[in-house]
């Protein structure tokens, strides 16, 4: 259904439950309105795209979040890590793109905040080509340039304070309301000081936890200094990393907020590590809890937490108990920048909950503007001029109808619904969600359903929308139906013969009863004990079928042509998890091998370096490689579109029977296509594209300011 529009003036109906999260709440100078905090969060587009950032945190502060901040912002080229990932304070020019954002937080009543930070020896400086430098020399990560980070001269030490202090007097400049040190996730010169495994100086600053504490205090007493009461201090901390005795402990975490308790203006806390970030696969709403409740024990700065927090009685009750004072936020403010908005006004069933599957850190380390599964509209703010919650009504009457009811066409049919177009959703099975409905029964992968839920339940409050099931179509039945519009959302298929990204013909074998795809797995076919999955995929259906299978009891292989289990999803940051998970059932994992052959009780696999082939006892087996589009009944609408019989003024493909891929590619294509109904197409660029104009030529170091500007 439509919102209303965001300058209107809100009826508030909300209920008294959730009264004390709208609550104001000091924190140091300034005052947040409510308790709705958006922490730090990267999001792909950092100083390359600063009208597309600053776009997607004004709507997060147009939905009702009290707090907006930045992601990762480096203060310094010494900490340069990819300009698409992070911002930047570096200059008086990155004061002016930074403007844009705190103007389109303010607009709305939200207190603006930047996340300051400096890498350490995780930047990557690839841009730079200055020292990465810590507290101690380490190699540099596996991704950069072969070499070591230097340790940092007590020189080095004051021009990071240096640093700081200049960050933050731009920061003021910008008219931020908070300003970060960011001390958490093992990737700051921080955590890196803090850390008795990475730190071995010494002197003053290494050693004991007082002196490995040392620069974060000093820095933070300079950071304040500057401040001076213009703009609030935050500290970002990870209390417990999770990695045992020579990392930062939940003692040595402890000892800091101790040591530094009243110092900052706000505690923003966290535990894990980059676990902080783990998908719901593997972590719930609220798991950290156990580890940061102790930190208002310790101080009488308000404190905010994450926890992908979508329930507002969960928030309630983290307040409630004293757990939090801020209830923050990154993932949940990506699937609906109006969270905060629907609970006020009485809608908390309007939600578009977060499923947890960081498809959203997966694009920001690809360096792409974030996308979201949920929320096709993130980072299509400014580019395409997107609103989450208003969509243009249609231009005309028509009809339209949608064939197939999983993730794409719910989202097409939900989309249509809402501009107002009289809409027939027909979907071939009795349940509603297409494939989604069998893979959320797989382990870990329950909250994926969230999708089809939230637009079931949408379309259901839209009485021109009428849903048909256990209608499947064809193009007799569609001509007859005479819709103006047919959006076709008929999926895709598991290929059954192997070939994928590492065969290009079929496996000898693949036709025998005993091989099976994921689809016959998914319905309820349980493969022969031992089993192979061959799992050529990339992503997760074949570590989630191992996993599957291992809890059915059945002895598992999983052959992986590939040097990684899973190996797209170290992008959403759970390959180790899923390794580890799946080594702890038993599964054997066979990397680096293609299937080539499938025999009667045996496969035959092949190393891809030359190593010599072998053989796998295999009573079962799993080919896990490629998916092909459904996308026959379009052909064929097609074919009679040119005759007499074909009366829709557009047939259109979305989704998997469009192109396989990911969930959050059906929905935004379904989104998409409803948006562009009635669209004529100029032949242009389909979204606004931010480049530097041919005019700007900056002079070298020391000449003068920017031209052109």
């Amino acid at each position: 259904m439509l919102s209303r529009c965001e300058d209107e003036v809100a009826i508030v109906t909300r209920d008294p439950r959730y009264d004390v999260l709208f609550e104001q709440v000091r924190i140091g100078p300034v005052t947040a309105k409510n308790r709705f905090y958006q922490v730090p969060h990267c999001n792909g587009s950092g100083s390359v795209s600063p009208h597309t950032q600053a776009a997607m945190r004004g709507m997060k502060a147009a939905g009702g979040w009290g707090v907006v901040n930045t992601e990762w912002c480096s203060i310094h080229p010494t900490s340069d890590t990819p300009a698409a990932g992070a911002s930047r304070m570096w200059s008086d020019e990155d004061v002016r793109t930074n403007l844009m954002l705190t103007e389109a937080v303010h607009r709305h009543g939200a207190l603006a905040g930047c996340e300051l930070a400096h890498a350490g020896l995780t930047a990557h400086n690839h841009f730079s080509r200055m020292n990465v430098m810590g507290p101690s020399p380490r190699p540099l990560p596996r991704q950069d340039f072969p070499g070591n980070g230097r340790a940092m001269t007590k020189e080095d030490i004051r021009n990071l304070r240096k640093w700081y202090r200049q960050a933050v007097a731009r920061c003021i400049q910008a008219e931020f309301d908070i300003v970060y040190l960011y001390v958490s996730h093992g990737i700051t010169v921080f955590t890196d000081f803090l850390s008795p495994r990475i730190n071995t100086r010494t002197d003053e600053y290494g050693g004991k936890i007082e002196n490995r504490v040392r620069l974060l205090r000093e820095t933070l007493e300079d950071v304040a200094d500057v401040a001076a009461g213009r703009c609030a201090v935050a500290v970002r901390f990870c209390v417990d990393e999770h990695r045992g005795a020579t990392a930062i402990t939940a003692e040595d975490g402890r000892a800091v907020i101790e040591m530094l308790a009243e110092m900052p203006d706000l505690w923003d806390v966290n535990v894990g590590g980059p676990d902080d970030m783990l998908t719901s696969r593997f972590r719930k709403e609220g798991w950290q809890e156990p580890g940061i409740a102790f930190v208002k024990q310790l101080t009488s700065k308000p404190v905010v937490g994450v926890g992908r927090f979508t329930s507002p009685d969960t928030m309630v009750s983290m307040i409630r108990r004293g757990i939090l004072d801020l209830i923050g936020c990154a993932r949940p403010s990506i699937a609906d920048p109006f969270l905060p908005r629907k609970i006020e006004e009485g809608r908390p069933d309007d939600i578009r909950e977060c499923i947890g599957c960081n498809i959203c850190l997966a694009s920001n380390q690809l360096s792409v503007p974030i996308r979201c599964t949920q929320n096709p509209t993130m980072s299509e703010e400014w580019r395409r001029g997107w609103h989450p919650e208003i969509i243009p009504p249609k231009p005309r009457s028509a009809r339209v109808l949608v064939v197939g009811a999983g993730p794409a066409g719910l989202e097409a049919a939900r989309a249509a619904g809402a501009r107002g177009y009289d809409v027939t959703l027909a979907e071939a099975g009795r349940e509603l969600g297409g494939h989604l409905n069998q893979v959320a029964k797989l382990p870990g992968l329950a909250e994926w359903i969230r999708v089809r839920d939230w637009r079931v339940g949408q379309l259901q409050k839209m009485d021109h929308v009428a849903i048909f099931r256990e209608s499947r179509l064809d193009t007799e039945a569609i001509v007859e139906l005479g819709h103006e519009h047919v959006i076709l959302a008929t999926g895709s298929s598991w290929r059954r013969d192997g070939v994928g990204l590492t065969n290009y013909v079929p496996i000898p074998g693949h036709d025998q009863s005993h091989v099976v795809s994921p689809d016959d797995v998914l319905s309820g076919v349980k493969p022969a004990s031992p089993v192979v999955i061959f799992d050529d995929d990339s992503y997760f259906m074949g570590g989630a079928l191992a996993e599957l299978l291992a809890r059915q009891n059945c002895d598992v292989t999983i052959v992986v042509a590939s040097s990684h289990i899973s190996p797209w999803t170290q992008l959403t940051f759970e390959h180790s998890e899923i390794h580890k998970r799946l080594v702890s059932l038993g599964v054997r994992i066979v990397l680096n091998s293609n299937l080539s052959r499938i025999g009667v009780e045996t496969v035959e696999i092949s190393g891809l370096f030359g190593e010599p082939m072998r053989q796998l006892p295999a009573a079962g087996v799993v080919l896990v490689t490629m998916r092909v589009a459904n996308d026959a009944l379009y052909h064929d609408l097609q074919a009679l579109a040119s005759t007499a019989q074909g009366t829709a003024a557009s047939i259109t493909t979305v989704g998997d029977c469009r192109t396989p891929g990911l969930i959050a590619e059906a929905v935004f294509s379904g989104h998409s296509a409803a948006r562009n109904l009635d669209a004529e197409d100029d032949g242009g660029l389909p979204f606004r594209v931010e480049q530097v104009p041919a005019s700007f030529e900056p002079p070298l170091p020391g000449q003068g300011r920017p031209q052109g500007t």
